[in-house]
């Protein structure tokens, strides 16, 4: 299988999502867009595009950030989609995905930052791509908005702070407003660029702090993520 990443900035990095491609054998390239790398022309060799997280949001312009293209992003997905891909986006990634399928974005209810549970529906538990996941998963968080959804989007999961955690588009195409990809570098990255904000959140009840952040445990996730990575693989490779 060959995935192609669009990274959005430095500090949000693949994660977990590069240990996968590693550990399974997989092969993988990159758009890394901060560094103005271009994103792919035809999508003829992607099997999983994975779009990640970014301070950004659909309605960020390239006036404001110019190196983030939101139009060629969706036009991206669009193509994969439209190709029988398999597409994950993760946080900016999977509203890019809700838009290109004509759902608008929403700001979540609560900003949400650290390591909290989410709670699957009983459509989630009923989905075999997270059939390990339990019935509540503590994951990673980083955000303030969350992806709008279509007709046929089924929601997987949500969390106290947020209705939208995990949303299924079609059997290959899956949002994911939480962040399971984060390890403790991936961490120590956000913390970096983000210090000073932290500091001002302090009365936000699913804000933790860098000390709670750098306190908590990312494997299991990881390895949750692994095994959704693995079915979805299955079912591309079966489609």
């Amino acid at each position: 299988m060959h995935v192609h990443l669009v990274v959005h900035e430095s500090f949000e990095a693949p994660g977990a999502y590069e240990n996968w491609v590693r550990d399974r054998g997989h092969t993988c390239s990159y758009s890394r867009v901060y560094a103005y790398q271009p994103l792919p022309q035809s999508v003829d060799g992607i099997d999983l595009l994975v779009v990640l997280g970014g301070p950004q949001s659909p309605d960020t312009t390239t006036d404001e950030c110019r190196h983030f293209d939101a139009a060629g992003e969706r036009a991206l997905i669009s193509k994969c989609v439209a190709a029988g891909k398999a597409v994950v986006g993760i946080c900016l990634g999977s509203q890019l995905i809700g838009e290109a399928l004509g759902a608008k974005h929403d700001k979540s209810p609560e900003k949400e930052i650290g390591m909290f549970p989410i709670i699957l529906t009983a459509e989630g538990k009923e989905n075999d791509k997270f059939a390990d996941f339990g019935d509540t998963l503590g994951v990673g968080h980083w955000h303030n908005d969350m992806p709008g959804l279509t007709k046929d989007a089924t929601i997987i999961a949500y969390s106290e702070g947020c209705p939208r955690q995990i949303v299924e588009y079609s059997n290959l195409v899956y949002g994911f407003q939480c962040h399971m990809e984060f390890t403790r570098d991936v961490v120590e990255l956000l913390i970096a660029a983000s210090e000073r904000e932290l500091a001002t959140l302090t009365d936000h009840r699913f804000v933790q702090q860098p000390d709670a952040l750098r306190a908590n445990e990312y494997d299991l996730m990881n390895q949750k993520l692994f095994g959704f990575l693995d079915k979805l693989a299955a079912a591309y490779s079966a489609r």
